[in-house]
């Protein structure tokens, strides 16, 4: 089982996050031994399908080198042309081979662990070049299984390559009876099922690879119940943290609110436990908008602020009670309390008339009309 620095064991499957960071840095599981049997695979079939014509342009190649004349062969000029044409041909022979060659290193990779490029994995390490953890990754247990891993590979294509060869014995001596031609179309096909049948022998190696790479993947994924609670705490947010982010809004939103007091048309108190200004602006029409609200001390600051800026202040503690349990910040009245709201500005409004001058006294306000599912008691 496997066991973290600290001591606890590892008994807890990766997070998606984990997975995610270690794919970023390039941590996924990969086998060297598949991409060397798909590659080798590629190749030995694309020495089948296209050695014959591999081995013809040999042929021609030998046929128009080995004919030179005497003449051309003291020609430098010449010989530089036959040079680049030779050149010419034996490229274009392989590059099919090449190209089935070039795919296939690109998909071994990306057949186990899927297509990564991991920027992190390209920066230096400084601590690879440190002597005493060489010597300790040479002398590790993953040294010791990928030395056992190399032999039993040795020891397979060994195997193969002895019953290859004795199966294709008469062949082997066959073709040095046989004429250029045909030997050297001969020669190809041999080697390309011999290399074949190595192939295969590495697929036993890679059957058994695969798996165990998925597994150590996997156990280097693995987290202790400790790293899994951390993990929860920093993607859910720290306790601590997340009060103080709400703290500070608190602050900020009720710096908002008693910035706003000043413009707010009355005050409505309860008149020393509730306190709420309201706003009403005829131009943009609608219904009056609740700019502040507080209970305790935040009311009794709300009616310092009212009373430096001259803003009426009136006692309904039910109207109050009602604003301050029904609406939130910056949002309008509900249509239950417009009658009982709209009252109220036109108190204050005559108010402000009788202190210019210009009307009389206004009678103080009665009970005004508060539906029953607005109603507070406390």
């Amino acid at each position: 089982m496997a066991e973290s620095e600290s001591g606890q064991d590892k008994t807890e499957d990766p997070t998606d996050k984990r997975r995610r960071e270690s794919r970023e840095k390039g941590e996924v599981a990969r086998s060297k031994e598949l991409n060397t049997f798909i590659v080798m695979l590629a190749g030995t079939g694309g020495l089948l399908a296209y050695g014959g014509h591999l081995a013809e342009t040999l042929l021609e190649l030998m046929r128009m080198n080995f004919s030179l004349t005497r003449e051309v062969i003291t020609d430098e000029k010449q010989m530089g042309v036959f040079l680049l044409i030779s050149g010419k041909m034996a490229i274009m022979a392989v590059q099919p081979i090449l190209l089935v060659l070039v795919i296939a290193a690109l998909v071994g990779p990306i057949s186990l662990g899927g297509w990564l490029f991991a920027a992190g994995s390209l920066a230096p390490k400084f601590s690879r070049m440190n002597p005493l953890s060489g010597l300790k990754r040479m002398f590790s247990t993953h040294a010791l299984a990928e030395l056992l891993k190399a032999f039993a590979k040795f020891l397979v294509t060994l195997a193969v390559a002895l019953v290859v060869l004795n199966k294709d014995r008469d062949d082997l001596l066959r073709i040095a009876q046989e004429p250029l031609e045909s030997a050297i179309i001969h020669s190809v096909q041999v080697v390309g099922w011999s290399a074949l049948w190595m192939a295969v022998g590495l697929l036993l190696i890679a059957a058994v690879d695969v798996p165990i790479q998925m597994y150590q993947g996997r156990q280097k994924l693995l987290m202790t119940k400790q790293e899994v609670r951390d993990e929860h705490k920093d993607s859910e947010g720290r306790p601590e943290v997340k009060q103080r982010i709400r703290q500070l809004q608190r602050e900020m939103s009720q710096r908002r609110m008693m910035a706003a007091i000043p413009t707010a048309d009355v005050i409505i108190t309860n008149p020393t436990h509730y306190a709420v200004a309201l706003k009403y602006d005829p131009q943009k029409g609608g219904a009056p908008m609740l700019l502040a609200k507080g209970a305790d001390f935040i009311a009794l600051k709300i009616r310092e602020i009212a009373n430096e800026h001259k803003i009426q202040v009136l006692e309904s503690p039910a109207l109050a009670r009602s604003i301050y349990y029904s609406t939130e910040l910056e949002q309008q009245i509900p249509a239950g309390l417009y009658l009982a709201v709209a009252q109220v500005l036109a108190y204050v409004y005559q108010i402000r008339q009788y202190r210019k001058g210009m009307a009389k006294r206004p009678t103080p306000l009665g009970d005004l009309p508060i539906p029953p599912d607005l109603r507070r008691d406390q």
